[in-house]
C-alpha cells in the first residue's frame, strides 16, 4: 500500500504528463504482480463496489477522533472531500503492517460480507494501521468513489514504458470485462496476443486552432471540408477482420457492429481516418450519437434509431502498405477511387470537400456550420503527408464561434488538487418568470486570481450548505459559453449544454439583464 500510496502522492502533486508516466512505469516495473494488476483495475475504472455508506464513516471517523460530530460535519465543506477530513482528524496509527494493495483490496471484499458492527471494527483496526495517504485511499475505496487525474491512454503509455509493449498492443489487451478475479497480471499484460498486431492502428494526426488567417497564402493551396461533429476513428481491415479506434486509443468495434459489414465491401490491409457520426439521411446531432456510444452492448432497437456511419477523412494504409507519407492529394485520390462503387446502404461516406474562391466566401460557409451539425471547417495543405501528433502548419481547424449567455452562480463547491481550497466549481441558473431555473455546472474559464476573489466572495455570502456545496445569492453573473446544445429530460431545465466553460465574469451586467429559461428553449429549436 504505501508504494501505491507514494504513487498516487506523485501523480496528486505534478500536472507534468512525464512525470506521472515515469512515476507509473517506476511502479509497474517494482510493485508485486497483484497490486499492479488492480493498479491497472483501478486507474481503468474498474473499482471495487461501496462497503458501507458515508453516513456511518462520518460518524466512525468523528467517533474515533474523538471530537463532536456537529464539528466533523463543519469541517467537511471546508476541506471538500470526505476521505481527507477522515485522514485528517483521525490520530496518528498506532500500528503499522506494511501489507500491500491487494490485502487491502482483499480487505474490502472481506468487510463487504460482514454485518455492521464486524464492518466497524475492520475498518476502524485498518485506519489505525495506515498513514495519512494510506487512509485517504482506503476510504476512497471504502465508498466505491476512488477516481484519480490520469487517462487510461496515459496509464497504457506508462505500462508500455514499463513492459516494452506496443501502446496499441497494450490498449487491445485491457479492452473487455476482465477483473482482477478473473485473470492475472501474466495472463493480461505479459502474454503474447497475436491478435493485436492485426488491430495495431496509427497515432492521430491532430489540429491546432486556426491562429492566422492571412499566413495560409490562397485557399487553392488547402484542402478544405467540414469538421464534423461526432467521433474521431480509424477504422482497421487486417486480416479478414475489422477494429475501431477513438482518437483516445479506445477499442470501440463491438459498440458500432454495422461497421463489420465493411469486411465485405473494402479489401484487407486497409486503414481508414475518419468521424463517426449518427446518420439518418445526414448527420444527426451529437447527442443521438451519445445513446450508442455510452453502451457496451447496442440492442436491436437502438441499432435502427440511431444508425452510425463513419464519414472517411483520410487513408493511411493501402494493399498492407502505409501511405502516411504520400501527399495529401494522393492518399485522397486513392481513398475516393476505394469509396467510389460502394452501394448506399454500405455505412461509410466520403467527406466532400468544401470549396470557396476566397477566404471571405469560406468564412461565411463556416458561419453556417451548425446548419450542417458540423463544428467547423478543416484545412489540409494538399502537399501534407499525415503526420503524428499536434503539429502546426499544414492541418487547421477553423471552429466556429461557441454559443453563449449570461447566467448567475447560484451554488458554488470547492475544487480539487492544488484548488481544493478555492470555490471553483459553480452551478449557474437564467431567469424564469420572477425565479431562477439552474441549467448547467461549470468549473473553468477564470483566472486564479477571479476564483480567489470569487472565493472570499462565497465564504461571506453563503446562505445554506449542502455537504461541500454552498448555495449563495444570484448576484454573479457570468458569460457561459458552450459548443452545442440538446434536450435532456433528465434536468429541471430540460437542456444540457456541450463543453460549458465560463467565457468572462460579468462585472457589468446587472442581474435583470440575464438570460432566460426560454431563451435558452429557443437556441434548442435552433441548434438542438
Amino acid at each position: 500500500m504505501k508504494g501505491f500510496a507514494r504513487l498516487f502522492t506523485t501523480l496528486d502533486q505534478t500536472t507534468r504528463t512525464t512525470v506521472k508516466v515515469a512515476a507509473m512505469a517506476e511502479f509497474f516495473q517494482t510493485a508485486q504482480d497483484a497490486d499492479k494488476l488492480w493498479c491497472v483495475a483501478l486507474f481503468s475504472g474498474r473499482r471495487p463496489r461501496r462497503v458501507i455508506t458515508t453516513t456511518r464513516l462520518r460518524e466512525w471517523a468523528a467517533e474515533r477522533a474523538g471530537v463532536p460530530l456537529w464539528l466533523f460535519e463543519e469541517s467537511y465543506p471546508v476541506v471538500g472531500d470526505l476521505a481527507e477530513t477522515i485522514a485528517l482528524v483521525l490520530p496518528p496509527p498506532t500500528t503499522e503492517t506494511g501489507k500491500p494493495l491487494s490485502h487491502w483490496i482483499g480487505e474490502l471484499q472481506r468487510l463487504s460480507k460482514l454485518d455492521e458492527d464486524a464492518r466497524k471494527a475492520g475498518i476502524l483496526a485498518a485506519w489505525d494501521s495506515l498513514d495519512r495517504t494510506e487512509r485517504f485511499l482506503f476510504t476512497k475505496l471504502l465508498t466505491g468513489g476512488f477516481r484519480i487525474g490520469v487517462s487510461q491512454k496515459l496509464m497504457t503509455r506508462a505500462l508500455a514504458q514499463a513492459t516494452g509493449q506496443d501502446d496499441a498492443a497494450l490498449t487491445h489487451k485491457l479492452m473487455g470485462s476482465w477483473t482482477p478475479e478473473t485473470t492475472s497480471w501474466s495472463s493480461l499484460i505479459e502474454a503474447h496476443d497475436p491478435r493485436a498486431d492485426l488491430s495495431r492502428p496509427y497515432p492521430f494526426y491532430l489540429a491546432y486552432q486556426l491562429e492566422d488567417r492571412d499566413a495560409l497564402g490562397p485557399p487553392s493551396d488547402w484542402f478544405i471540408d467540414r469538421k464534423w461533429d461526432g467521433i474521431r476513428a480509424q477504422l482497421v481491415l487486417r486480416g479478414g477482420e475489422h477494429h475501431l479506434w477513438s482518437r483516445g486509443e479506445e477499442l470501440m468495434t463491438d459498440r458500432l457492429p454495422e461497421l463489420g459489414r465493411l469486411v465485405d465491401f473494402l479489401p484487407p490491409g486497409t486503414v481508414i481516418d475518419g468521424e463517426l457520426l449518427a446518420w439518418r439521411d445526414g448527420p444527426l446531432p451529437f447527442n443521438a450519437l451519445q445513446k450508442r456510444i455510452g453502451r457496451k452492448s447496442v440492442p436491436k432497437k437502438l441499432l435502427a434509431e440511431v444508425p452510425v456511419v463513419l464519414m472517411a477523412y483520410d487513408l493511411l494504409e493501402q494493399d498492407g502498405r502505409d501511405i502516411r507519407e504520400k501527399p495529401l492529394t494522393d492518399r485522397r485520390a486513392q481513398l475516393e477511387t476505394l469509396v467510389a462503387d460502394l452501394p448506399p446502404e454500405v455505412p461509410l461516406r466520403l467527406s466532400p470537400e468544401v470549396t470557396g474562391d476566397s477566404w471571405n466566401a469560406l468564412a461565411r460557409i463556416r458561419a453556417a456550420s451548425r446548419d450542417h451539425n458540423a463544428e467547423g471547417l478543416m484545412l489540409k495543405r494538399r502537399s501534407s503527408p499525415y503526420l503524428a501528433g499536434r503539429k502546426k502548419g499544414d492541418w487547421w481547424k477553423w471552429k466556429v464561434d461557441p454559443l453563449t449567455v449570461d447566467a448567475v452562480m447560484i451554488y458554488a463547491q470547492a475544487g480539487h488538487g492544488r484548488r481544493a481550497n478555492l470555490f471553483t466549481d459553480f452551478t449557474f441558473a437564467v431567469r424564469d418568470g420572477d425565479g431562477f431555473t439552474p441549467f448547467t455546472k461549470a468549473y473553468s474559464g477564470l483566472t486564479d486570481a477571479e476564483f480567489r476573489e470569487i472565493t472570499r466572495w462565497v465564504r461571506k455570502n453563503t446562505l445554506q450548505r449542502f455537504g461541500p456545496v454552498r448555495q449563495v445569492p444570484p448576484e454573479l453573473v457570468f458569460e457561459i459559453a458552450f459548443e452545442g446544445i440538446q434536450e435532456s429530460p433528465r434536468h429541471k431545465s430540460g437542456i444540457a449544454l456541450r463543453f460549458p466553460r465560463m467565457a468572462r465574469w460579468r462585472h457589468d451586467k446587472p442581474l435583470a439583464e440575464i438570460n432566460t429559461l426560454s431563451d435558452l428553449h429557443e437556441m434548442l429549436a435552433q441548434y438542438g
